[in-house]
């Protein structure tokens, strides 16, 4: 392993990786001209989406060992083939007038293609950014986030000038040289790898780098109970997210008669407290620690799902809204450097994998009870009492998950010290 390469450009070839595959949440563009193009009826476009964003987190988890086995260059390539066939032959089947084709390539195989990316570079990152975790991991998702924000400027101006089957030719064509790109550079560093500065300042005695607190594979990380407190947690703050982002524009309009313009340039702004709130909080997670992180954002959420039934003030209501987003893009930042903390880098793309099923689900779970109360009551008001009981159970788990951590380290200090008992 080449110990050579740089690793911040370890991070711009990550970062390359998530702003190609992050392009797929662009798809709204896409919707309209391809419907009056082929006479496809809007749902039936959108199924494609769905279909790719159901796979995203359940291939994330089918392919995780895959990852592991492989590494993170073979992985990336190879999701840079399914990713860019997949946007491409989309092009295709619009030429020969195939929706199931369409569903296939769109859905079936960019989504495939979009879980193996995600997770491909991050447990590489974590390994060269040992004593920066959550800045690390936090650029490169914020690079899936901000995707979607350059893609659909430049597809719907292809669109325009080229036509909707040439711009998925050339959109597949980029995103497979940028993926190709990244993952060329992308490689571990050797085992137990560290900076010159973390190895100077742990000499000195300047900082204390607190240690992983086991190294676990994915067989023995899903036996434990921290995993399936964060696995929970995850899925709360995911289901809360995706529902807020699914309907805060009609939701603001009608519970403080936001204006449809005005609700509009709030999901715009939406868009950057998502992207903002994945560099900040994993960023603030190297300071104050990832199970503080986690407990912040049950609070906010606390407090914001309580607020809301009584807010009739239109910036205070919307500052909530954001600051819920800010923390659903803010869970997935510090995902991976949480589970470094917790199980180690051993096999951690393969939990990673796992933990992303919360993304699949909460994608499901999110839209369908907001949907589903909001039909059957008539209001928004009970929504928000439903998610705060939801927010509180997270944040409860938060609580057992510091709890459980102490526990742990109580435990491995106390054989250290029997260790150095016995050596003595």
């Amino acid at each position: 392993m080449n110990t050579s390469k740089n690793r911040w450009l370890i991070a711009l070839s990550a970062i390359s990786i998530h702003l190609s595959i992050g392009g797929a949440y662009a798809y709204s563009v896409y919707t309209t001209p391809i419907s009056e193009k082929m006479g496809w009826s809007a749902t039936e476009v959108t199924v494609a989406f769905t279909i790719m964003m159901a796979l995203a987190g359940s291939s994330a988890a089918l392919f995780g060992k895959f990852v592991e086995r492989n590494g993170p260059r073979k992985s990336a390539i190879l999701a840079g083939i399914l990713f860019g066939l997949g946007q491409a032959g989309s092009g295709l089947a619009l030429v020969i007038d195939s929706l199931p084709f369409f569903l296939f390539t769109y859905g079936v195989a960019s989504g495939l293609g979009l879980g193996i990316g995600y997770i491909s570079p991050v447990s590489t990152l974590v390994k060269w950014f040992p004593d920066r975790r959550g800045l690390a991991t936090g650029l490169a998702v914020l690079g899936f986030g901000t995707g979607a924000l350059i893609t659909a400027p430049i597809a719907a101006n292809l669109m325009n000038n080229v036509g909707v089957t040439n711009t998925f030719y050339i959109i597949g064509a980029a995103y497979f040289v940028m993926i190709l790109l990244g993952a060329l550079y992308i490689a571990p560093p050797p085992e137990g790898w560290m900076p010159s500065s973390m190895k100077k300042d742990i000499a000195s005695g300047k900082k204390v780098f607190k240690k992983d607190l086991q190294q676990l594979t994915s067989k023995e990380a899903v036996k434990t109970k921290r995993f399936w407190l964060l696995w929970t947690m995850m899925l709360i703050n995911t289901t809360a997210g995706i529902m807020m982002i699914s309907v805060a524009s009609p939701m603001a309009q009608e519970v403080v008669g936001l204006s449809a313009g005005a609700a509009a340039m709030m999901v715009g702004i939406m868009g950057i407290f998502n992207g903002g709130g994945r560099l900040v909080w994993a960023t603030a997670s190297d300071y104050i620690g990832r199970p503080n992180v986690f407990l912040i954002f049950f609070l906010i959420q606390t407090v914001a799902f309580f607020t809301l039934p009584f807010t009739t003030n239109v910036l205070l209501f919307q500052l909530f809204i954001l600051l819920v987003v800010s923390c659903y893009g803010g869970g997935f930042s510090n995902l991976p450097a949480f589970i470094g903390d917790l199980f180690g880098t051993k096999q951690l793309g393969a939990i990673h994998g796992y933990l992303l099923t919360t993304w699949s689900l909460g994608g499901v779970f999110g839209p369908m009870l907001v949907t589903q109360i909001r039909e059957r009551t008539d209001s928004y008001t009970p929504v928000f009492y439903v998610f705060l009981g939801l927010i509180l159970i997270a944040l409860v788990f938060s609580l057992l998950m510091k709890k459980d951590i102490r526990k742990i380290e109580k435990t491995v200090h106390q054989e250290q010290k029997e260790g150095e008992a016995v050596n003595y």
